[in-house]
């Protein structure tokens, strides 16, 4: 049975006020339509809510049963307002991203930076995943953006905007002779390779290009992060092929070669995700306007 909300709402005010005079003048009403509206509840529920004086009103055990249970949904309902304004002005809420470690480093956390000094109270969880694990969460509305590579070829998941991330092949100064001129992908195969583990987008996309040249590369050393892979190129163990922004420092002070390659590694575009068919977080559209503002 549905009852008109605005009866609690009068008979609230008129269990606080114990007088049907001042409940009407708090509500910008007339007493007699306050009246009529509490005998219109009364008889709706079945029960006897006031018991009328001279001088006022007071609760019946029923009314005060009823009084304690609707202060508290009109207390919910207007907790429930003010949080929904506080997420409106993005003083609430969360934003939760995945992506990997790459993206996570070079890409993510410095748009993070620019999102939290705008909206400090905003929770971030960030999670580092792989593109498989990642499109599955947000399937199931565990993340609101997800960063993969492209190509996605799911039916529930849209990209809204994607970006370019560069590959080189970077090795340890031991093999500075090799950084004279352009290498081929047999020659750079020769070499002791240091790859992700099996499984992973980036160990198909490196395999993928050596196979594009009839080339069949085996890893010497299964990592299972970039950092890793970077610190054992550093550290002249072998060549690794690893995302430009991520070895840019180290390139710069020295710590890595890069070595040139006859036919260039393909760029990787990095995309996007969302859950097709729902609406972003508020939060989650603050954070791609963000993006989308640093990459204009």
């Amino acid at each position: 049975m549905m009852i008109n909300t605005e009866w609690y709402r009068i008979f609230l005010h008129a269990s606080e006020s114990l007088n049907m005079t001042k409940a009407a003048q708090h509500l910008n009403m007339t007493q007699p339509s306050v009246s009529y509206a509490i005998k219109q509840l009364e008889e709706a529920l079945g029960v006897k809510l006031f018991d009328r004086l001279s001088k006022g009103i007071l609760l019946t055990e029923e009314g005060h049963a009823l009084y304690d249970q609707v202060k508290q949904a009109f207390d919910t309902l207007d907790y429930a307002e003010h949080y929904m304004k506080q997420l409106g002005q993005l003083n609430e809420g969360r934003l939760r991203i995945g992506a990997n470690g790459a993206i996570i480093r070079d890409y993510i956390v410095p748009l993070l930076d620019i999102f939290r000094s705008q909206y400090p109270n905003i929770r971030v969880q960030v999670s580092q995943q792989k593109t498989g694990h990642i499109l599955e969460q947000l399937k199931q509305g565990f993340l609101d953006l997800g960063y993969v590579y492209l190509p996605v070829k799911d039916e529930e998941i849209k990209v809204v905007d994607s970006f370019v991330s560069p590959y080189c092949v970077v090795a340890g100064n031991s093999f500075a002779s090799l950084a004279k001129a352009p290498l081929s992908a047999a020659h750079l195969a020769e070499l002791p390779l240091l790859m992700l583990s099996s499984g992973s987008a980036t160990r198909s996309y490196i395999e993928a290009w050596f196979q594009t040249q009839d080339v069949e590369a085996a890893a010497d050393f299964e990592l299972n992060s970039l950092d890793m892979l970077a610190e054992f190129a550093e550290r002249g163990y072998g060549a690794a092929i690893l995302p430009r922004a991520f070895v840019a420092s180290s390139i710069k002070e020295g710590s890595l070669l890069e070595l040139n390659m006859e036919v260039p590694l393909p760029d990787r575009s990095v995309g996007v995700a969302v859950r097709k068919h729902s609406s972003p977080s508020l939060a989650a559209e603050a954070f791609l306007h963000i993006q989308s503002s640093r990459s204009l």
